[in-house]
């Protein structure tokens, strides 16, 4: 029964994550998506002149300083109103954050599901299962090799960020008009690799 109970908390609390990314990445709400895509970028143009224990040595000092500074601050104002609301952060003190044993177990079978199918995945490329997937794999990587040469690590997480927050809300704005470009670029593709399909012996055809 407490399982169960657990089970659906959880998904309804995923639930809940999910439509507040969605609200996130659609600026439903202007000021909180400003000030997530703002303090992510914060965060990573710190990353690119600092290492990462000077980012978080930072950003802890940071919040220590808001919290003591708030405790103190409550503190006086409770001694001098003579009032006794107690500790300003009992709320979250008191707050359960404890996992139990069935969302763990459920967050690493999720884990291993994933691992699982990536692993097998990668293992039908590299072993050439499907030549063409095979050789669409690595014309990637042959791509990738010039895309690190020219950007690194945390630029490409900027553009990836940056792309999170604004190409959702284009897409939903000129939506009638992508799909359509997406269709004959998909058209296109399919009709190339439908003739390196036909070329080459021994490849392996997929029903359209």
């Amino acid at each position: 029964m407490q399982a169960s109970a657990d089970s659906t908390k959880m998904d309804c609390l995923w639930s809940n994550w999910k439509c507040q990314a969605i609200n996130l990445l659609y600026w439903r709400d202007i000021k909180q998506t400003g000030i997530v895509f703002g303090s992510l970028l914060l965060l990573l143009f710190s990353l690119t002149q600092f290492s990462v224990v000077s980012v978080v040595a930072y950003l802890a000092l940071a919040g220590l300083s808001a919290t003591i500074s708030f405790r103190i601050y409550k503190s006086v104002l409770q001694a001098v109103q003579k009032t006794d609301e107690g500790h300003p952060f009992k709320a979250y003190l008191d707050m359960e954050m404890n996992l139990s044993q069935d969302q763990i177990q459920k967050y690493t079978d999720c884990l291993q599901l994933y691992v699982n199918s990536t692993v097998k995945e990668l293992r039908r490329l590299f072993l050439v299962q499907d030549l063409v997937d095979s050789l669409k794999f690595a014309v990637l990587m042959w791509l990738l090799t010039y895309v690190g040469a020219l950007f690194n690590g945390l630029t490409l997480l900027i553009m990836a960020v940056v792309s999170m927050f604004t190409l959702p809300v284009v897409y939903d704005k000129y939506q009638a008009q992508i799909d359509q470009y997406l269709g004959l670029v998909r058209t296109h593709v399919n009709t190339v690799v439908a003739k390196i399909q036909a070329k080459i012996p021994g490849a392996k055809r997929k029903a359209e």
